[in-house]
């Protein structure tokens, strides 16, 4: 999994590409847990992201969860076909926002 960052002022951009698994959960976990300090919009893009897990579904559910927990917002950005279903077969869709450009 690959992370890039893009932050405009109090908005960050996170850009996963690759498998967000077991494995690589923790890695998004502690950078979201660095995010929360400085910004108050949270974006995950997850147009390149080919599989998520339960390790990974509990990560973003975390993100969101974080972000209203500083009075922030968290968006899930295009998310890729194989998330879309996911979030949609487990109810995430309408827990989280969920933008498709």
């Amino acid at each position: 999994m690959t992370i890039t960052e893009n932050q405009n002022d109090t908005t960050m951009v996170l850009q996963i590409e690759g498998r967000l698994d077991t494995t690589t959960a923790p890695q998004l976990e502690a950078r979201l847990k660095d995010c929360v300090q400085y910004c108050k919009v949270l974006i995950l893009d997850l147009k390149d992201v080919n599989y998520i897990s339960s390790s990974g579904l509990r990560v973003v559910l975390l993100a969101h969860k974080l972000m209203e927990g500083i009075g922030g917002k968290m968006t899930v950005r295009n998310p890729s076909d194989f998330c879309l279903q996911v979030l949609q077969a487990t109810g995430m869709e309408s827990v989280l926002s969920i933008v498709k450009s």
